[in-house]
């Protein structure tokens, strides 16, 4: 079968969607699909040399054996929720130009948010008759209206509006948790069409290596307990109470944190980190994709933090990777999601309520003192995701998904 994945975010950018619809797409190639990728040119979280995409406006490349389809997309700001919403909608436009240069898909998997990115899909179920299935990744506009970054009535109902259109439209719905599934459901998801399928894991790629290796002679951490956090930071991840919490534990000498990451945030953090003196915490830039391993190798302990305004069933993409490479985790999110009942369920670490830095900083303290418990969360994450969130079993759910639908379309059509 001809896949065709849609994102605004691909290597050699990096983050989890980039990361994820990689992973997707080597993992169908594996599995004997053609795969095609319709995207930007990259922009946003890049670290490598990207000079030969400078002034091109279309660009078909090949990348490991995947057919990528570029197009270029104004970068208006998005920083702002006005900024970000046009970019959203040229994003939508510019693929949907690209995604008639494709040729002609079996089905279509698209990465949301952005949401309008539906919107490219129907069009082209409109104009080439090709199914799609919307892999929904955060519940936009919820999201937004949590964190108090989309405040105005009229927008408000505009994107909920069109998130109710384009649920009610699209062939299937994919989402990584069975709390997203339950506000699919009730944004006008159809319950016979919305799947649960996890993001998947490259547990090949991610998995325990040696500590001490040479991130940690570089960093001059050699013998610390290094707790870390790798990742967006952005306006939803709370890294506050991170900052605050190695406050708490700045007479810990042998305990040092190391964040790893880029985003609108960052520049604040980072000067709030200063102005407090913090001789126990380490900045680097957000690493390709190739060193990722090597920050997770050199951690003791992987974190995930969420502001409490999140109220949205996330379940950040960071748990698992540290669970991949056999690290303990500590969640500072909400407990009512799905994040926590998953990590419980896996035993593979530590939930603790949001922005609350004295309970982040314990808990820190708990796993810094207790190697067996270290040990027993590491191993026991490791299993899970190995069982539940390899490719390959992730990439059959997407098949079974995939011939269901191919099945209806033609059904439809006779």
């Amino acid at each position: 079968m001809h896949i065709l994945l849609l994102t605004a975010y691909f290597p050699p950018e990096t983050g989890s969607a980039a990361n994820l619809y990689y992973e997707l797409g080597k993992t169908f190639l594996d599995r004997g699909h053609t795969v095609s990728v319709v995207t930007g040119f990259p922009g946003y979280h890049v670290q490598e040399d990207v000079s030969q995409y400078q002034g091109r406006r279309w660009l078909k490349e090949n990348v490991d054996s995947l057919s990528v389809y570029r197009i270029a997309v104004p970068q208006i700001a998005r920083n702002t929720p006005i900024g970000r919403g046009l970019w959203q909608f040229s994003s939508a436009l510019a693929t949907t130009l690209a995604g008639m240069r494709v040729p002609h898909p079996d089905v279509v998997l698209v990465y949301s948010p952005p949401l309008p990115l539906g919107l490219t899909a129907l069009a082209w179920r409109w104009l080439r008759k090709t199914p799609f299935v919307f892999n929904v990744q955060d519940l936009f506009p919820q999201s937004a209206i949590d964190l108090g970054l989309l405040r105005r009535r009229l927008l408000i109902a505009f994107f909920e509006a069109l998130e109710h259109f384009l649920y009610r439209r699209a062939d299937a719905i994919t989402v990584h948790s069975p709390g997203n599934r339950d506000h699919v459901l009730a944004q006008g998801g159809r319950s016979d069409s919305t799947f649960v399928v996890p993001n998947s894991v490259d547990v090949g790629f991610i998995r325990p290596g040696p500590k001490e290796n040479a991130l940690r002679r570089k960093l001059g951490l050699n013998g610390k307990f290094v707790v870390s956090f790798a990742g967006v930071m952005g306006f939803s991840q709370d890294l506050d109470v991170i900052i605050e919490a190695a406050h708490l534990l700045v007479e810990h000498s042998s305990i040092h944190f190391l964040l790893v990451g880029d985003g609108v945030e960052k520049k604040r953090l980072v000067e709030k980190s200063r102005e407090m003196q913090l001789p126990n915490v380490t900045w680097l830039p957000i690493q390709p994709r190739d060193r990722y391993p090597d920050v997770l190798h050199a951690s003791d302990v992987g974190l995930a933090t969420l502001h409490a305004e999140v109220k949205t069933p996330v379940v950040p993409s960071k748990i698992w990777s540290n669970m991949a490479a056999g690290l303990p985790v500590i969640a500072a999110l909400s407990l009512d999601g799905d994040a926590p009942r998953l990590i419980q369920e896996a035993q593979g670490g530590i939930c603790v309520p949001p922005e609350q830095p004295e309970a982040l900083a314990e808990s820190i303290l708990s796993l810094y003192r207790d190697a067996n418990l270290r040990q027993r969360l590491g191993t026991n994450g490791r299993h899970y995701v190995e069982k539940y969130l390899s490719p390959q079993a992730v990439i059959e759910s997407y098949e079974y998904i995939f011939e269901q639908v191919l099945l209806a379309t033609a059904e439809n059509r006779s």
